[in-house]
């Protein structure tokens, strides 16, 4: 049994955030693009990124502009429209000013208060290249801007969730484990068990109930038959998978553990295994959480009033 153990081949995390996915090799890292998501306590369901009038580009090229900005958002996981903003709606203000021969895009995060909340300048383009509003241009712009603005808004929702006393910045994550199903031998159980005794800590706590839980998580097993191996000892594949589902009823990520097995082994006890197996999966369903909810994120700091001169 424990040389079946040594025989893991690893751990795959699952973000999955309209239908991206990322592979996190153990021990999880850092989620990358797909995983900076706006999360439960989310700014903006949707960012509108309305035709700047203050551009210095023409209408045409105003509009160019802004369709270009919300697809390198959506690219970046983030739900924008380059549309008009309406009442409710977080927007995406771009304006443009002209310094010597230069031209600055300008963006600032509007809040549908209409506070502005963290400005942020590209850098200067040639005011005779921005005044062509050439597609390459802006497209090039607005790729090398998207990320910069992802992050903006990441800051924004953490400084939401630290204000916020019920947001998981401020208190432990509420979770309902629904258990294990179709493991062979005794993995139901004892598996279930060892995840239990794994997974609390001071971010994540299990409760008995579905009811307020933030997230749930269910671990399914499947068994296949593998190749008779060098030696003409039959093998098993087995796969683990933890599901981590949010409250809103989304798919927070999946942690996959597979193992290549001698045939029947783990057809009893799983023993130590299963203490291994849900120890290991429960780092990764604590990094799932973490990097779905944004709780780890660091606040935008608060903007700091003109000086008066």
């Amino acid at each position: 049994m424990k040389r079946a153990l040594r025989k893991i081949v690893g751990l795959v995390g699952t973000m999955t955030l309209l239908a991206g996915c990322v592979e996190m090799p153990r021990p999880f890292g850092d989620p990358g693009p797909e995983g900076r998501r706006l999360a439960l306590t989310t700014p903006p369901p949707r960012l509108a990124v309305p035709t700047p009038p203050d551009s210095l580009l023409d209408n045409t090229a105003s509009a160019l502009w802004a369709r270009e900005v919300a697809t390198q958002l959506v690219e970046q996981s983030l739900p924008a429209v380059a549309q008009p903003a309406k009442p409710g709606d977080w927007w995406l203000k771009l304006s443009a000013t002209m310094q010597g021969g230069d031209v600055t895009p300008h963006y600032v995060v509007m809040m549908p208060t209409g506070e502005a909340r963290g400005h942020w300048d590209a850098a200067p383009i040639p005011a005779s290249v921005w005044a062509q509003g050439e597609k390459p241009v802006l497209s090039s712009l607005a790729a090398a801007s998207a990320p910069q603005i992802s992050s903006v808004l990441t800051g924004i929702q953490a400084a939401m969730m630290q204000a916020d006393p019920h947001s998981l910045k401020r208190r432990p994550a509420k979770v309902y484990f629904k258990g294990v199903k179709g493991a062979p031998g005794d993995g139901n159980v004892s598996l279930a068990r060892a995840f239990i005794a794994s997974f609390p800590d001071q971010h994540d706590q299990l409760q008995s109930t579905p009811k307020d839980a933030d997230y749930s998580v269910e671990a399914i097993v499947t068994l296949t038959d593998g190749p008779a191996g060098m030696t003409g000892h039959p093998s098993q594949h087995i796969e683990i998978s933890w599901r981590t589902v949010a409250a809103d009823g989304k798919e927070a990520g999946a942690a996959t553990q597979l193992h290549d097995i001698d045939a029947h082994s783990l057809d009893g006890p799983w023993g130590d295994v299963a203490m291994a197996a849900a120890s290991e999966a429960a780092g990764g369903v604590h990094q799932i959480i973490t990097n779905y909810s944004g709780r780890d994120h660091k606040p935008l700091p608060e903007e700091k009033p003109a000086a008066k001169k």
